[in-house]
């Protein structure tokens, strides 16, 4: 193909696989990231791989400059990821989430870039009226934290800024979870799966409250996808980004990790703070795109629990999995 495209965020835990996903079908691939959370050795092995990493800030102007020369495609992942992260730094996650995304979308444009590809996610559905019907791309969305207000408001913009040969899609991406080089065991599979084959006490908050999820390099496919789908089916568009069949409950979730590892012990506990009930329709996706994932959740877990298993992580509790202290 030899396509370039700049995938910020590159370093990520969903980025690193996308860059994978694209290098392997053809693409040339260049990536800017800030390396917040201290990913040198992703990094490098990308270099080492034949990727263009650019050690950037994606606020500042140069930055971008640099990164858009003579590019095609974008695939916008860089941000201040997760309601706790953004509730940490607020101003931080405004800067990088808000501003530096508007920015980037409007220098893409200038630069002549014909396809701009955005990370959202489906928190932005936040509390359903009926969280057992599943909700399509139509439906109200109802964000409950900085984070998803964040992405609501940006899909906006992304979706306003699609024509006259600049083509731009959504996706809102199910819960992510799977091994990644740049690991994270703060997201709920992954987190659960550690602390259970950890014989931990695990607390559970909301488990009877629905989410959807993905894994992560199923994730990583449905980007490529949509670079490679034509004008018409991705243009101006928005994805939920998932498996219809993969929707669970907290409770769910234990249960599978629980029988998986044979070990830990899980406690329900009643909490207000987080009020997100969403259950997901991908049905869009796969009529329009064909996108079938790969994996679900019970695979998932075996996955991360061999990983365990195999010590590939070091010290799994390691600060440098989680994207907040």
């Amino acid at each position: 193909m030899g396509d370039k495209v700049l995938v910020t965020g590159g370093c990520g835990y969903v980025g690193a696989l996308v860059v994978e996903e694209l290098r392997d079908a053809g693409w040339d691939v260049r990536v800017l990231d800030a390396l917040l959370h201290g990913q040198d050795e992703v990094a490098g092995a990308l270099e080492r791989a034949g990727v263009h990493v650019i050690r950037g800030d994606l606020r500042e102007p140069a930055a971008r400059s640099a990164a858009l020369a003579e590019v095609e495609a974008v695939v916008h992942l860089a941000a201040i990821v997760g309601d706790p992260a953004c509730a940490l730094a607020p101003e931080t996650a405004h800067a990088v989430n808000v501003q530096a995304t508007t920015a980037l979308l409007e220098d893409a444009r200038a630069a002549g870039v014909s396809r701009f590809v955005f990370a959202s996610t489906c928190s932005n559905y936040g509390r359903m009226v009926d969280p057992t019907d599943p909700i399509d791309e139509d439906g109200v969305l109802r964000p409950v934290s900085l984070y998803a207000e964040q992405k609501v408001a940006m899909e906006q913009a992304v979706r306003e800024a699609n024509g006259d040969g600049f083509e731009t899609t959504c996706l809102r991406f199910a819960t992510v979870y799977g091994v990644s080089p740049r690991m994270r065991f703060d997201l709920t599979v992954n987190e659960f799966t550690r602390d259970l084959w950890a014989d931990r006490e695990l607390q559970v908050f909301g488990e009877r409250f629905w989410r959807p999820y993905i894994h992560v390099r199923d994730a990583a496919g449905a980007v490529r996808l949509v670079l490679e789908s034509p004008a018409d089916a991705v243009a101006g568009a928005v994805y939920n980004t998932g498996r219809c069949g993969e929707n669970y409950r907290k409770i769910d979730l234990v249960e599978h990790i629980q029988r998986q590892v044979g070990r830990g012990r899980a406690v329900f506990v009643h909490r207000d703070e987080d009020p997100r009930d969403y259950k997901v329709s991908f049905d869009r996706i796969r009529d329009r795109l064909g996108f079938e994932p790969r994996m679900t959740v019970p695979d998932g877990i075996v996955e991360v629990a061999d990983a365990l298993d195999q010590g590939t992580f070091g010290d799994p509790f390691d600060p440098r999995y989680r994207n907040t202290p």
